[in-house]
């Protein structure tokens, strides 16, 4: 009889979510409140239940880790991670989710029952940095997931999903500068928005209490219909480089 050389293994999810707060990229932690790595921070996900979606489990684990409601989010994959030693209980393998939104709320505590002592928001460039320490592989997870949404900054309209439903090119300007980790040239880029099609919209209104530059108040705008940028918006734009942000 041939032998029988499948794997068996658990299923998790895990999620990178991603916002901008103190006008720093910043990623949705929790710190684990039970073995392995009681204590220390980690991507809030956990183990699919039977007959459930990767999908439907890191919806549920993300509301009973951290309060947030993952159905509102726009989840997209990031990958799988299969390394046989990632989890030192059993062999498991994890299907990880990217989600950008606007500068989202506090959280409240998690559920009874997870394995989430607390949920925060921790900057990116601290945890990608000499000292990253996360649990389990979740450092590669994360820095896989920014990589992704640093390139889809440059050829999709994700930016817009950083920012509120009304808001002035200097704030997404602020957007692309903390997710880049770059300072970009504002003549530069006011001009490259203006000209992608489907990307922002004029609102006709301003925003209340902006002076700008030149004392005027702001135009307000609101995201375009477009999804893909057909000309880039690329980091040659930039005018002084930031910290190495990996």
């Amino acid at each position: 009889m041939t032998e029988d050389r499948r794997c068996i293994a658990a299923l998790t999810a895990d999620l990178v979510i991603l916002t901008i707060r103190e006008a720093a990229l910043q990623v949705l932690v929790v710190e684990r409140g039970t073995d392995p790595y009681r204590g220390e921070f980690a991507l809030p996900g956990g183990f699919l239940r039977k007959g459930e979606s990767a999908e439907a489990a890191a919806v549920r684990e993300l509301r009973e880790e951290t309060g947030l409601d993952g159905e509102s989010l726009p989840l997209e994959q990031v990958g799988f991670y299969t390394d046989p030693d990632r989890d030192p209980r059993e062999r498991v393998v994890t299907c990880a989710f990217l989600a950008v939104a606007p500068d989202l709320p506090a959280l409240p505590a998690p559920e009874q029952g997870s394995d989430a002592k607390s949920a925060a928001w921790k900057p990116v460039a601290g945890l990608l940095g000499d000292d990253a320490s996360l649990a389990f592989d979740h450092v590669a997870i994360l820095r896989d997931a920014v990589r992704q949404a640093r390139t889809k900054l440059q050829y999709t309209t994700i930016a817009t999903s950083f920012c509120p439903k009304e808001f002035t090119i200097g704030e997404l300007r602020e957007v692309y500068e903390a997710v880049w980790g770059v300072e970009l040239d504002r003549a530069n880029f006011h001009r490259k928005v203006k000209s992608a099609t489907e990307f922002i919209v004029e609102t006709g209104r301003l925003r209340e209490g902006s002076g700008g530059r030149l004392g005027r108040p702001a135009k307000l705008y609101r995201a375009g219909g477009g999804d893909e940028l057909v000309n880039p918006i690329l980091l040659r734009l930039h005018r002084r480089s930031g910290p190495d942000r990996r």
